[in-house]
């Protein structure tokens, strides 16, 4: 589970190990990111390495395409992030017009 405390392997041979390395990038810590990185290497092989990087970056990419077009935010979302938005003033942005 990303941010959270996940312990599962989401049924995907290694997913502890790939799950690490998410984790690790979305919070930006150096230090796991290193130690993920290097124990997905070990475990796997370097391209394991590579691809995991690349989903890691893909979905963020996904992100970035959803926001840029505008596609909506979902209720549940908009609900849980109310707050946080406005105290960044993310709600001026043009793509955030008519976000609950």
């Amino acid at each position: 589970m990303i941010l959270g405390k996940g312990e599962q392997d989401g049924g995907v041979p290694h997913g502890r190990l790939l799950v690490a390395y998410a984790e690790a990038v979305i919070h930006g810590d150096a230090a796991a990111i290193g130690r993920s990185a290097q124990s997905i290497r070990e475990h796997l092989s370097d391209a394991a390495l590579v691809d995991s990087a690349a989903v890691v970056a893909t979905f963020n990419a996904i992100d970035r395409v959803a926001d840029a077009c505008g596609i909506p935010l979902e209720d549940e979302k908009a609900d849980l992030t109310a707050d946080l938005r406005a105290d960044l003033g993310i709600n001026d942005f043009p793509s955030q017009v008519g976000v609950a």
